[in-house]
């Protein structure tokens, strides 16, 4: 199980209103009571952050909201000592603009060996007065910006960040070297942001409509699979080889196992899975397909419900329309919680229940909703701006999390009382105590606002020793999932039992959901493991005697134990 830390939101060590990396160090005891076994950053390194630190200056520094590299070095290996890896995400696709490499480019001028490390291109048109081609930006708008001296340079997403010539040999030099940096201070493995962007074919065309497989000038082009072998190889070069992840985006199931032969990446993100709708065929056929495209290369598949771009699980699975794709984000769309609530508990037991790798984003795990009443003053995602303001962006995910039921920031920063179960004599407090220099920063607030109602009803403090909490929930279902030898091996096997429920075995172990509007009957068992709700038992069946549930209640979830 991969936990996703968003760190500007996670904790708050020094009272800035910005999480930080000894904020995490803080709250290691409660992912290892959680039951993680590695944590994801996104990116740590020092950002102007245009694009929530994705847009990287500077690979080998700490960006100094989040500490130091010192202080990176220490969270790794305290996390190791509690049995939690690290994964840590590059960027190979673009760079900042405040990177040195774009600026000795900028400086340089047309024609320069800096400028060739970019895509610097002339113009069209009379007086080079249009950009070099129609490409549209996965931010919406343009893909290229003019330079005062009148060259453009290519950005696939915001123009702070200039896409990188994977065509140079310093390129490729420079990515492999990052990797040994952090693979050599203990980092576990590297999670490649936008894995099928950054290889662009070098003449430029546009986007034809229809195009042969890898034939799309820069999306999953064929010649990436060379710069993946060359990171796998450096991933192996180590005594305990490090892990590859990508971030796959792509339709065709056969081009994207490709990434996953043996000698490249060892796993990939599921945004298939991610992205359909609360239905059982839609779900049921996303497994399937996601099964069958690892098998041949024997990798292992990846479940996951959310992260930092995607409307959490809660308010997603709430509304009408339950898919999700990045088009169809509007402001104001409804949502009912509670049902969002018993959708997303179920879908935690079935992603929990699938053979593979679980990726879970921070504050999925306490039942989080998306926050959709942010002030418009306050969003920052240039996804909300490059829409001309329909979007709302990717900020609603990314709202500091509630530690506690009360305080200025919900236990986010250290101005707050902790949960009872982090208090100043657990190791993961050691050397962030109230005289800490940083501590002067105390009373800024949130980077984002929380919520003035329901986020403390939410938090860790609230759920913490009520048996019926989400994160009660996924605390058990995680538990079960290391303990029980049928969900650690690779058996699975369908269940047929009615068009509306998922139902599967590993071993032992059934899995049942129920995506319809009444209850259905539960498969033969002996046993109840866990469930997301309340079962029903047989209303006929006689009171005075013992009966194991019969029926699963529709939007819910068991484990049962054949």
């Amino acid at each position: 199980m991969i936990y996703q830390v968003y760190p500007r939101s996670f904790a708050d060590s020094d009272g800035d209103g910005t999480g930080d990396l000894n904020g995490v160090r803080t709250r290691l005891p409660y992912l290892r009571d959680l039951g993680v076994d590695a944590i994801w950053f996104t990116p740590w390194y020092a950002s102007p952050l245009a694009d929530g630190g994705y847009d990287v200056a500077d690979y080998r520094a700490i960006d100094p909201a989040f500490g130091t590299l010192a202080d990176a070095e220490e969270l790794i290996a305290e996390a190791a000592g509690l049995g939690i890896r690290t994964i840590v995400d590059v960027v190979p696709n673009h760079v900042s603009g405040e990177h040195a490499w774009f600026r000795a480019a900028l400086a340089a001028g047309p024609g320069s060996p800096e400028r060739e490390r970019f895509w610097f291109r002339e113009g069209r048109g009379e007086h080079g007065e249009l950009p070099p081609t129609d490409w549209v930006s996965s931010f919406a708008g343009g893909t290229w910006t003019r330079v005062p001296d009148g060259q453009w340079y290519l950005h696939l997403f915001a123009p702070e960040q200039p896409d990188l010539n994977w065509n140079h040999p310093d390129v490729r030099r420079e990515h492999e070297d990052v990797l040994r940096f952090w693979f050599d201070r203990g980092v576990a493995g590297i999670r490649v942001d936008s894995a099928s962007m950054p290889v662009k074919d070098p003449g430029l065309p546009e986007v034809p409509e229809t195009y042969e497989a890898g034939g799309h000038p820069f999306i999953d082009r064929d010649e990436l699979h060379d710069i993946y072998r060359a990171w796998r190889a450096v991933a192996d070069s180590y005594a305990e080889p490090q892990v590859l992840v990508g971030e796959i985006w792509l339709d065709d199931r056969q081009r994207f196992a490709r990434y996953l032969r043996p000698d490249e990446m060892h796993s990939a993100f599921n945004f298939d899975f991610m992205g359909r709708p609360w239905d059982a065929k839609e779900l049921r056929e996303s497994i399937q397909s996601t099964l069958d495209a690892h098998a041949p290369v024997g990798a292992p598949p990846t479940w996951v419900l959310s992260n930092h771009d995607v409307t959490r699980p809660v308010t997603r699975y709430g509304r009408q329309d339950s898919a999700f794709s990045f088009a169809a984000k509007r402001f104001g769309t409804p949502t009912d919680l509670a049902l969002g609530e018993r959708r997303a508990r179920a879908a935690a037991l079935l992603t929990a229940a699938l053979p593979g790798a679980l990726y879970v984003y921070q504050g999925d795990e306490l039942g989080l909703p998306e926050v959709e009443d942010l002030p418009p003053e306050a969003l920052q995602d240039p996804m909300h701006f490059r829409s001309g303001g329909v979007d709302p962006g990717r900020d609603g995910c990314r709202v500091p999390l509630p530690w506690t039921r009360s305080g200025r920031t919900f236990g986010f920063g250290p101005d707050d009382p902790g949960p009872d179960d982090l208090g100043p004599d657990d190791p993961g407090q050691a050397g962030l105590g109230p005289d800490e220099p940083g501590q002067a920063g105390v009373g800024a607030p949130t980077w984002l606002p929380q919520p003035a109602t329901g986020w403390g009803e939410r938090s860790v403090e609230a759920q913490e020793r009520d048996p019926g909490s989400v994160l009660a929930l996924y605390r058990a279902a995680l538990a079960l999932r290391r303990s029980e030898p049928a969900l650690r091996d690779e058996d699975f096997a369908w269940l047929d039992h009615g068009e509306d429920v998922i139902a599967f075995t590993r071993g032992d172990v059934v899995c049942v959901v129920n995506l319809g509007s009444a209850p259905v009957p539960l498969p033969d068992h002996h046993e109840v493991l866990l469930t997301s709700a309340d079962l029903d038992t047989d209303p006929s069946a006689d009171p005075s005697a013992t009966h194991l549930p019969s029926h699963l209640p529709a939007d819910a979830a068991a484990w049962l134990r054949r």
